[in-house]
């Protein structure tokens, strides 16, 4: 039966293992085996596998397993799909069922091994596909479409049972869409619009049902990949693939989970290297989303702050609703890069510029004031008593004759203006009329954005159904807020794209001469003293306070005059998380007394508490600076990322964090802590000095390359707080936590 859940295996061996010695090279990469160079420090791949689907799309021959012309049976109508695709597609069509002589007319082979010629494309309409596609890879199918359900998505034996699907296609060349996928790749696409198309990826096939649509708007579409389950072809190779195609202006997903974080990433930058835009909606943002996609999909949805992060870092423009997903794609598709990022406002109504202007402005939109030139200019046309700084605001009347026209051109050679959009509240016939007409006539002899809104709730009028519809070069929308989401998501993929370097690029492949030492101090399965993560962070070359660990009271004297008071005593040991929570910090001693005053407490307090200590840290009381967060941690998706936010207590209250997944640069580093809201205490508040940015920036990049370097083996590191000391005078780790895998 068809079924309508989805669920996938959460990894994916093929692609995310790493090559050991005597192995065979991995995935092809670019259309050549893998090399050392391809495979980061850890061993993953740096660069995307681009599989060729030009036959799962375009096949030469098909085979429909379990195909059937019994009217009233659901495989009947998909036999009957198939049919009328194959012919639309130029391929020849083979049924297959063991007991039936003929399909439609066309002769049935009663299995697989007699098929009449090998196949590109085999669509399974059976209950139980394992045997089929046991057969299918014996016989060098290219391609094997599941439909049956029944799988990951209804829990651990489903599991296990795609898991066994997913071996049989391994290693045999072939590749399986699903299982529990739909009919959607095998819709008639139209094929009389021109123009960059939007390619369509979805884990639940109704989803894509309004952007589908949009060809009945005008707006080409050129492929539907349904991908199911994803027990093998999963979301990244179609982007990938979407990527590549020269026809694809922007590729918009609909999606539950991913299975792997890391492909999907390879995916979007392959995409973000060749300028293409992604679209994307990603179930999950709550913790209701996150549970229902889980039993739908059986796939990992992934902390959700790290998925937004992870996007945004690769240029996938995330939208929350499926309107938004069809508007954003087909501007992004069929729009040319801007010329300049200012969006002007033109309306027939004061109050509606001035709401549009507000909203705008608060999504981040720049709205620039026209020059006074440009103001005279246009108050030749508009009376002088109404505003056309920006919002441009006519009064009415002077659309309905030749002035309108003017005043639009007169806006458009602004070199400010890269984007001008006119929200239309209501038809008010023939002004409304002659003014969409003025629209769409500019913006055929303009390289500039023009977007209107068309407010009307009716949508039946000629000026939006036939006019504005009618053009390919105006983008019309039917809301204030789906306008100002593509806006600016327009504006930023440019923005994006045009400064784009791959980290991938400059990703480390080799370990650098930190990773022995480090080896050497990891625990595995334990957590670290923070006398010993303080050493892991030293190999790194972070700096830490100067301190020494005793085990006496004398020791902790003699250490104190060493490392100069005032002092902070602090107990050690491996199992220790909380240490000012259970009374095992001691601030500001200033004499010898009061150091072995501190030791004796130190030492009564951890009996008490049961507490094994491996000694005492006496160590350098660093004060003046900002206390911040820098930390490592593995998501299940994604792998190793970095996270920096203001520390201390700070970090428990504000939660105010910024993430990255490796591997980033110093770009990234400085953008997360712009991210931060608390980012003014960097910059120096109340009389108090700069902070030294520079140094935190460098503490982030090292805590990155010690994530990639130590990978399996790091679970977590917490450096809480580093002391970012004033301008030039650098950052010290005053406590760090190191938890081995």
């Amino acid at each position: 039966m068809l079924g309508s859940t989805h669920g996938t295996l959460t990894t994916d061996s093929r692609r995310t293992r790493v090559i050991a010695c005597g192995e065979q090279p991995g995935p092809a990469v670019h259309g050549r085996p893998a090399e050392v160079d391809d495979l980061d420090v850890s061993g993953r791949p740096l660069y995307a596998a681009v599989p060729d689907l030009d036959r799962f799309f375009r096949p030469e021959s098909v085979a429909v397993i379990g195909a059937s012309d019994t009217e009233g049976r659901p495989n009947t109508g998909v036999t009957r799909q198939l049919l009328a695709w194959s012919e639309r597609v130029g391929a020849r069509l083979h049924p297959v069922h063991p007991t039936r002589p003929s399909v439609f007319g066309i002769p049935c082979c009663p299995s697989v091994a007699d098929l009449p010629e090998p196949v590109d494309l085999a669509v399974l309409l059976v209950a139980d596909p394992l045997p089929v596609i046991e057969e299918l890879a014996e016989a060098k199918a290219k391609f094997a479409v599941v439909f049956a359900s029944g799988f990951a998505e209804t829990g651990p034996r489903g599991a296990i049972e795609q898991a066994r699907l997913a071996a049989a296609v391994g290693g045999s060349g072939m590749r399986m869409l699903g299982p529990n996928t739909n009919l959607n790749a095998f819709e008639h696409f139209r094929d009389d619009l021109d123009g960059p198309a939007i390619a369509l990826i979805t884990q639940s096939g109704h989803q894509g049902r309004p952007i589908f649509a949009l060809q009945e708007l005008g707006i080409r579409l050129s492929h539907w990949a349904p991908t199911g389950n994803e027990a093998d072809l999963e979301t990244a190779d179609f982007v990938s693939y979407f990527a590549e195609r020269p026809e694809v202006g922007a590729i918009a997903c609909y999606v539950e989970g991913l299975k792997d974080g890391r492909s999907f990433l390879l995916a979007a930058d392959r995409a973000a290297r060749r300028g293409v835009p992604v679209v994307a909606v990603k179930v999950g943002r709550t913790e209701t989303g996150a549970r229902t996609a889980a039993s739908h999909t059986g796939k990992l949805t992934g902390a959700d702050t790290v998925v937004d992060a992870a996007m945004r870092q690769y240029g996938v423009i995330r939208v929350d609703g499926l309107d938004e997903l069809q508007d954003t794609a087909a501007l992004l598709a069929r729009s040319r890069p801007p010329r300049a990022d200012g969006v002007v406002v033109y309306s027939i109504s004061g109050g509606t510029g001035a709401h549009f202007a507000d909203l705008a402005t608060e999504a981040g939109l720049r709205l620039p004031a026209l020059s006074q030139a440009r103001q005279a200019e246009l108050h030749q046309w508009i009376p002088e008593y109404l505003s056309v700084a920006n919002p441009v605001d006519n009064g009415g009347h002077p659309v309905g004759d030749e002035r309108g026209r003017k005043i639009i051109d007169a806006i458009l050679d602004d070199p400010e203006v890269g984007v001008l959009v006119c929200p239309v509240t209501g038809p008010f016939p023939p002004l409304s009329d002659r003014l969409v007409r003025d629209l769409v006539d500019a913006a055929e002899q303009t390289d500039k954005l023009v977007c209107v809104v068309w407010g009307s709730p009716v949508g039946t009028e000629p000026a939006y159904r036939e006019v504005l519809l009618g053009s390919s070069r105006v983008a019309t929308f039917r809301t204030v807020a789906n306008c100002i989401t593509a806006v600016r998501a327009y504006l930023d993929h440019h923005r994006f794209v045009s400064g784009y370097r791959s980290p991938f690029d400059s990703a480390p492949r080799t370990p650098s001469p930190s990773f022995r030492k480090a080896q050497a101090l990891m625990r595995p399965g334990q957590q670290l003293s923070e006398h010993a993560a303080k050493q892991l962070l030293r190999a790194y070359g972070i700096r830490v306070p100067r301190e020494q660990l005793v085990t006496s009271a004398a020791a902790a004297v003699r250490a104190a005059s060493l490392v100069g008071y005032p002092v902070v005593m602090k107990a050690s040991g491996a199992r220790i998380a909380h240490k000012t929570e259970l009374g095992l910090v001691k601030v500001g001693l200033t004499s010898a007394s009061q150091v072995r005053d501190a030791y004796r407490e130190l030492t009564d307090i951890a009996r008490y508490e049961d507490v094994s200590l491996d000694g005492v840290l006496v160590c350098q009381m660093v004060e003046r600076g900002v206390e911040m967060v820098v930390g490592a941690t593995r998501d299940e998706l994604f792998g190793p990322t970095v996270t920096v936010g203001l520390g201390g207590v700070l970090v428990e209250v504000l939660r105010d964090t910024a993430v990255r997944v490796p591997p980033f640069g110093e770009e990234q580093a400085r953008a997360m802590c712009a991210e931060l809201r608390g980012r003014a205490l960097l910059d120096g508040v109340r009389g108090r000095p700069p902070a030294d940015l520079d140094a935190l920036v460098e503490v982030v990049l090292r805590v990155q390359r010690m994530a990639l370097e130590l990978g399996d083996d790091l679970s977590e590191l917490d450096i809480n707080p580093l002391m970012v000391l004033p301008r030039g005078q650098g950052a010290v780790a005053l406590d760090a936590l190191v938890v081995c895998r």
